[in-house]
């Protein structure tokens, strides 16, 4: 069944509209005519036959009048054609239909009648020609009106799949009309498009792997300060600090290298998400230690997703580690709902720029935030867009940021 907005059912719509505007008007026209034809034919008639019959009778001549018609005067009008109005009346008697010309003249009043007229049935005739017509006009419209609207449509269509399919090379081409230069416009804009992804990805994945071999020579070195036990605390410390963030730039590098991929040439493990976003919160408490803010799981209905656990890590932790990160005071806790994961904080919330920018397009522009504006908030929302996953914000009551990813029910998996 064809949607009310389907492009078809209006041209066929459109196509029923004018018949049916066209025979009304064409219809008007012929009751005028059949009308006009009426009058010239059996009014007309019946008075050029009293006006010749009249002065006649008047005369004490003899009135013969054509055959079909029959002069009446004074006391010989039939009962039943007595009384009626001057002028031409239809009447039935017997069941016969007559056409009676009344009318006075000096000697009193007479009558013409027209017994065998045929012009009712010619006048059913015609009528019943036009309602057959009508229909038939009404059918044909609604049928030319869809074959017109398939003919229309359907390249339309086979296009609009071909682009969203992503198709190697699109239907249409070789025509000349409007849908052959759509079709071109399309495949250069198409063209375009696969050049700046396939160039991006390529440069994403050029720039992770010779990211990969100082990471590698930082973390060594950061590993080997930590195991001399003669070193200072606060070189030990330093090395920490130095390590954990060699650890995550690498998990970033991971991440990114994945993006790079296509879907379809990475596995798709089913992953817990509780497992991960507990792992991830216990991971990110010494981000509040010695701070007046709690970092809580909450946990919620257990649900798995299949994707590259990297990316989920990636994402449930940006969120965490942001939100710990700006938050000054109060809590930021972490639940699960059914098919989503809910990460609320109590801090200042994003500014007025991010906050308009984050349904438009990546979040790029500084400034404190209960989530960051910077690579983190970007990097979850890229994630979630590779997985087909949404990332949601809206504000706290009583003051902070609600972020979350709601994931795709194909993915998840209970």
């Amino acid at each position: 069944m064809k949607p009310r907005n389907s492009l078809r059912r209006r041209i066929a719509v459109a196509y029923l509209l004018f018949a049916l505007g066209s025979s009304l008007f064409l219809a008007a026209i012929a009751i005028v005519a059949v009308e006009g034809i009426e009058v010239h034919l059996v009014d007309h008639r019946l008075a050029e036959a009293a006006a010749w019959a009249a002065p006649r009778h008047a005369g004490g001549l003899t009135v013969g009048m054509p055959a079909g018609l029959s002069f009446h005067h004074g006391a010989a009008i039939p009962e039943p054609l007595r009384n009626l109005p001057e002028g031409v009346s239809d009447v039935h008697v017997d069941g016969i239909g007559l056409h009676v010309l009344s009318g006075t003249d000096a000697s009193g009043n007479y009558v013409v009648v027209d017994h065998e007229s045929d012009y009712d049935k010619v006048e059913l005739a015609v009528y019943s020609m036009f309602g057959v017509g009508f229909i038939g006009i009404m059918l044909f419209s609604l049928f030319l009106g869809g074959f017109i609207g398939h003919r229309f449509v359907t390249p339309i269509t086979t296009l609009a799949a071909a682009v969203r399919d992503n198709s190697s090379e699109l239907p249409l081409l070789e025509r000349n009309d409007e849908l052959g230069i759509l079709a071109r416009a399309f495949a250069v804009h198409t063209s375009e498009l696969r050049i700046y992804l396939e160039r991006e990805r390529l440069f994403t994945g050029d720039v992770s792997h010779e990211l990969r071999t100082p990471l590698t020579v930082i973390t060594g070195a950061a590993e080997i300060i930590l195991a001399q036990h003669d070193a200072n605390p606060a070189t030990g410390a330093a090395a920490e600090r130095i390590l954990r963030a060699a650890n995550e730039a690498s998990a970033c590098v991971n991440v990114l290298l994945t993006l790079a991929r296509s879907r379809d040439r990475i596995a798709h493990p089913v992953t817990s998400i509780e497992q991960i976003a507990r792992a991830e919160t216990e991971r990110s408490q010494p981000l509040v230690a010695g701070r007046p803010v709690a970092l809580r799981f909450l946990g919620g209905p257990a649900f798995a997703i299949a994707a590259p656990p990297e990316l989920l890590v990636a994402a449930v932790g940006n969120l965490i580690r942001n939100a710990c990160q700006y938050t000054v005071q109060g809590e930021v806790t972490v639940r699960l709902a059914e098919g989503l994961v809910r990460v609320e904080d109590t801090g200042p919330g994003l500014p007025l720029a991010v906050r308009a920018t984050f349904e438009r397009g990546p979040i790029a522009v500084p400034g404190a935030g209960s989530a960051g504006s910077g690579l983190g908030l970007a990097l979850v929302r890229r994630i979630c867009e590779y997985l087909g996953a949404t990332l949601t914000f809206s504000e706290r009551d009583g003051g902070g940021s609600i972020f979350e990813i709601r994931f795709n029910q194909a993915l998840t998996k209970n």
